[in-house]
């Protein structure tokens, strides 16, 4: 008799009903899961996969872009990899060269450099650069090769990897660097030359109007002696000649020969006076031109600084108050031709700062404090702006129009100072106008620091 159709179905002797159904619920929920979990790996597979191909036609994109030859070898010298740069250097496709040996595309005269780089991998050495000759189908194909050692994941030494650049194009960058490197100091040559002719033509300048006062007084009081040995000369004549007391001394009268006698001492002395200015300035000059770079001397920086603004400001600027502040001497050790040069840059910058300015006047200040002298040039010109204050002292830098400067001035005068151990700073004066300082080491400190 069959069983209703109500009652569950059921396995007798293994598992009741309500269990059987359990049974197979869990089942399907695991085998949901699998699947799941299935999916899930192929998604994330397919991801890497995608990944994976983007790296690889990155690297294949660098590779294939690199003007420079690549190629990949094992640790017998064998080819395993090249990219197209390499391909066209040895004029095979890749096919071709894998599983060859390089050793087979080198010129003899490369093999022992190539062998050498081999040894280095099999004893897990770094690698080296060499120069290697390939053989290409024009001929010789000269590379600069930089390799390195290739491992695997267990850090075992598997091959080598030689990344080459033509050495004609090496040789083609380095003459274009060169050239201009050649450019570029010819141009610097042709500025530096520019800012000393125009030092040279203030410099001129205001030596020219020193030496112009005792010249002057050279001039006139040697004009004066001819007048007065033309009298003596004459004089002198007639007594050679017999003639008698009272012509002489009416002649005596009449050439004023006493006058004659009272001034020719003091019209000497003048000439002496005219003459030794001139020489002093002539030794100035002579050290200001000297151009030993090591020659260091003790000289006063007060009878300098008078100097410097006499021969550039009274020639340019006769208007110019000038204010000195200095003490009677100070003493420093150093050349005395650089610091001269220093010292009419400073003023020259200070004049032309002063061009059109209402109130010209120049102030220098000095004192020795703490084994240095401290030296202070402002003007009353408009100051610096703020925007380019710190940069007055770049080479090449300036404000002035376009062959008014050549920008080097004030760069050379920093690069002076420091080379004799001091200090060159450039603010603005709260009163108005541009504040330059100069400190330098004392003779004393120096000499004890030499010592």
């Amino acid at each position: 008799m069959t069983a209703p159709l109500s009652q569950p179905f059921s396995i007798p002797g293994i598992l009741p009903d309500a269990d059987a159904e359990s049974a197979w619920i869990e089942v399907i929920r695991k085998m949901d899961e699998t699947y799941a979990n299935l999916v899930a790996q192929q998604v994330e597979l397919e991801r890497k996969n995608a990944e994976l191909e983007e790296a690889q036609a990155f690297i294949a994109s660098v590779i294939g872009s690199m003007t420079d030859v690549l190629i990949a070898c094992d640790r017998d010298g064998r080819i395993e990899q090249t990219n197209p740069a390499a391909e066209r250097a040895l004029g095979c496709t890749g096919r071709e060269l894998t599983g060859r040996l390089l050793r087979d595309f080198l010129d003899l005269a490369s093999h022992r450099a190539f062998a050498q780089l081999c040894s280095a991998a099999l004893q897990r050495e770094g690698g080296s650069d060499v120069e290697l000759s390939l053989r290409g189908p024009t001929g010789p194909f000269p590379v600069a090769v930089n390799s390195t050692v290739r491992y695997d994941q267990r850090g075992h030494a598997i091959g080598l990897v030689l990344v080459g650049r033509p050495i004609g194009e090496l040789r083609r960058a380095y003459r274009d660097l060169a050239s201009a490197h050649e450019g570029l100091k010819q141009t610097q040559q042709q500025l530096v030359h520019s800012e000393k002719m125009a030092s040279l033509g203030r410099l001129v300048a205001g030596v020219a109007h020193e030496l112009n006062n005792p010249i002057s007084f050279v001039y006139g009081n040697a004009h004066a002696m001819r007048r007065y040995v033309d009298r003596l000369t004459a004089y002198l004549d007639r007594v050679h000649e017999g003639a008698g007391t009272a012509e002489l001394a009416a002649l005596r009268k009449e050439l004023r020969i006493d006058r004659a006698r009272a001034d020719a001492a003091a019209t000497l002395d003048g000439m002496l006076e005219g003459t030794e200015r001139v020489r002093d300035i002539v030794a100035e000059l002579r050290r200001f031109s000297s151009e030993q770079k090591h020659a260091s001397e003790r000289f006063d920086l007060t009878a300098l600084l008078r100097s410097a603004v006499t021969w550039v400001a009274k020639a340019q600027m006769p208007d110019l108050t000038v204010v000195f502040t200095l003490p009677e001497t100070l003493d420093i050790a150093g050349h005395p031709g650089h610091l001269h040069q220093v010292a009419m840059n400073l003023v020259q910058n200070a004049i032309d700062a002063m061009a059109g300015a209402t109130v010209k006047r120049l102030e220098l200040h000095g004192r020795e404090e703490a084994g240095e002298v401290v030296v202070t040039i402002r003007d009353t010109g408009h100051g610096i702006p703020e925007a380019i204050l710190g940069r007055v002292f770049d080479p090449f830098f300036t404000t002035k129009p376009v062959g008014k400067g050549t920008g080097l001035g004030l760069s050379i005068s920093y690069q002076l100072v420091r080379d004799h151990g001091g200090a060159l700073a450039a603010t603005n004066h709260p009163d108005g106008g541009a504040l330059f300082t100069l400190t330098l080491p004392a003779a004393g400190r120096k000499d004890g620091a030499a010592r």
